[in-house]
């Protein structure tokens, strides 16, 4: 598999990985309990544990897409690192009450018919502080493994910035129609007329240029009012196409459509968005 048909597909494979974790984490907790079990000399009655892991890591599963959410609102930044850590400090209190309150419920909604007993807590502050030190470990961990496999993500696909903002004697040739692509130690120039569209990815916007994808540290509105002199054109929240590559408009009952570039990718194009494109395009 190429890093290209990676990114093509990557959400596939980035829950197929979500996936793995969590299977991997629940079968090293097991094997741990069972362990125990084993040196104690007493013999290893699964069901209970089973109950207990499983729904703790259901409710986990569940729980975490909280902090991609979070962290789409309040990214950690250099310049803001100590209010960004404070603020997710405080969300994390938030996600393990998420965490517990899910994994609590389907106990005590599964414990009755496993072994006849029923699931409560008698003291539930010292309960939730047990869970919540082991949930902001938890926490930790996710959003540092986040920000590794971004940062592994840029660098071998390469992360792009526009030239106008970048230092040194290209910016005063003045080529502000390119942008310079950084990639594992080496830089390259890519002509912005070469982009066949562009979409959001949470903090960044990815650059599609043929079958390449180059993210972009940028929000798609600064981004839009810069490209739409350049012939660039905003059709969807998420996506701006290069109107030179658009080969088709579809238009659907409903109101909205799809833009068919050259490339034979195919756009979203809302309502609010699809008389202006008609419009630049005649």
């Amino acid at each position: 598999m190429t890093l290209q048909s990676y990114i093509a597909n990557r959400r596939f494979w980035e829950f197929g990985l979500f996936v793995l974790l969590i299977l991997i984490s629940l079968g090293a907790n097991l094997g741990v309990q069972w362990i125990d079990f084993m040196r104690s000399g007493t013999a290893f009655d699964g069901s209970v544990p089973i109950v207990l892991e499983v729904t703790s890591h259901i409710a986990m599963a569940l729980s975490l897409p909280l902090i991609l959410w979070f962290d789409s609102l309040l990214p950690i930044r250099l310049l803001t690192w100590k209010n960004s850590l404070l603020a997710h400090l405080g969300f994390s209190v938030a996600f393990s009450f998420s965490h517990v309150f899910l994994m609590y419920w389907m106990r005590v909604a599964v414990f009755p018919a496993v072994n006849g007993s029923h699931y409560h807590w008698a003291n539930w502050l010292g309960d939730f502080g047990y869970e919540y030190l082991k949930d902001f470990r938890t926490y930790l961990i996710v959003v540092a493994l986040i920000y590794l496999y971004r940062f592994v993500l840029r660098r071998l696909q390469g992360e792009a910035g526009f030239l106008s903002e970048q230092d040194g004697e290209l910016q005063t040739r003045g080529v502000s129609d390119r942008f310079l692509v950084k990639k594992l130690g080496k830089e390259f120039l890519v002509r912005i007329d070469e982009i066949d569209w562009i979409e959001s990815c949470g903090n960044y916007v990815n650059l599609h240029v043929g079958s390449r994808t180059y993210p972009l540290r940028e929000t798609m509105t600064r981004i839009d009012q810069r490209l739409v002199p350049m012939g660039f054109q905003r059709v969807h929240r998420s996506a701006i196409v290069n109107l030179d590559r658009v080969a088709e408009i579809v238009a659907f009952d409903s109101g909205d459509g799809q833009a068919k570039l050259r490339s034979d990718a195919t756009i979203p194009v809302s309502r609010r968005f699809k008389q202006e494109l008609r419009d630049r395009l005649t």
